[in-house]
């Protein structure tokens, strides 16, 4: 016997009492989720932001009794100049926000424009985990607009607590508040989709057709985490582990002209290895001068990489001895970057649309 599937009903196909308040339904929400971003690059804006964000528990998994007068005492005194000063170099001066809040709304734009056709009920939306747009504001203002299904795709490739479970986290947070929740679906992580991996290839073979130089070495570089959270069963380094050999066996590159790093090591706990910022030191003296590097971990360029990657690791990696420096900038909002969260979305919306 053949099952009979029946289509979602759609906002028209809806029948309300004659007397029955207006009210939107039928609408689908895709919402994009980063990481976060401070409102400004001045003390008292970098303040708030730090404090969110370096209050989450599942950033910083420090028993509270410790952590709390570090955070407060020391950390939230010092770091928010220095990092004011760190955006600074990178902020978008023009629309005086930062280029993961540019990005991460042009990607929402281009992916509602791809997806006009395919389903006149989708609504697309972003928003952040820390800053805003908020997380809360972004799916109230989803369900407003009759939104009573929502898909959650939070702009990781590769599953962490410390980014994609805790972008859901505040996402389910707000729907406990909810009376009327909306049904909702999180994306999966794409770390070895093939979409995602070619698209990465196109990336790097369109940066190294602008080069003067053939790279001795592509690094690959991940943002890092304890290795604790490893231990503890994070599943993030070994994804980021096979996005790495995909990737290399995709560039068919041997092992001895591809590697996987680590950046942005906070406190003093040991992270993940091999670290950036000390490979970038020690490549040049191996006889490896020319160095491509891509950071396959982030969905759109930021801090971590524009001022980081490109700027004091670059910096670090010349003063040892290095020749060549070139960063491949991430997906972002360019067409193979669309194409893959295209894909996810589309996959992920099957049965809705």
């Amino acid at each position: 016997m053949t099952a009979i599937v029946h289509p979602p009903a759609r906002h028209a196909d809806i029948q309300l009492p004659v007397d029955h308040p207006p009210v939107k339904l039928g609408k689908i929400g895709v919402l994009l989720l980063n990481l976060g971003t401070p409102d400004a690059t001045d003390y008292w804006s970098m303040r708030r932001y730090l404090k969110e964000f370096l209050s989450d528990r599942r950033v910083i998994e420090v028993p509270r009794l410790l952590w709390w007068p570090i955070l407060n005492l020391i950390i939230l005194t010092v770091r928010p100049g220095r990092k004011g000063k760190d955006y600074d170099t990178i902020w978008n001066k023009e629309r005086n926000e930062s280029p993961l809040k540019t990005i991460t709304r042009a990607q929402a734009e281009k992916l509602a424009e791809r997806l006009k056709s395919v389903d006149d009920r989708l609504v697309v939306d972003w928003g952040m985990r820390y800053g805003n747009p908020s997380t809360p504001d972004r799916i109230k203002a989803l369900q407003a607009e009759g939104c009573d299904r929502i898909l959650l795709v939070p702009l990781y490739p590769q599953s962490c607590a410390a980014t994609s479970a805790t972008a859901c986290d505040k996402a389910f947070e707000t729907l406990m508040q909810m009376r009327w929740q909306p049904a909702v679906r999180v994306a999966a992580p794409w770390h070895d989709d093939p979409a995602y991996i070619q698209s990465l290839v196109t990336s790097i073979r369109a940066k190294q057709a602008t080069l003067d130089f053939e790279p001795d070495m592509i690094v690959a570089s991940f943002h890092g985490v304890p290795k604790s959270y490893l231990m503890k069963g994070d599943p993030y380094h070994c994804q980021c582990m096979k996005t790495g050999r995909l990737l290399r066996e995709a560039l068919g590159l041997s092992k001895d002209k591809f590697m996987v790093c680590f950046q942005s090591r906070f406190g003093t706990e040991e992270w993940l290895k091999p670290y950036l910022i000390d490979t970038m030191g020690e490549l040049p003296a191996k006889g490896i001068k020319k160095v491509l590097v891509i950071a396959p971990g982030f969905a759109a360029d930021c801090l971590e990489t524009l001022e980081e990657i490109e700027g004091e690791n670059c910096e670090h990696f010349m003063h040892h001895g290095g020749e060549k420096f070139a960063y491949v900038p991430c997906l972002n909002d360019s067409e193979p970057g669309i194409d893959v969260i295209e894909e996810v979305v589309r996959r992920e919306l099957q049965g809705w649309i």
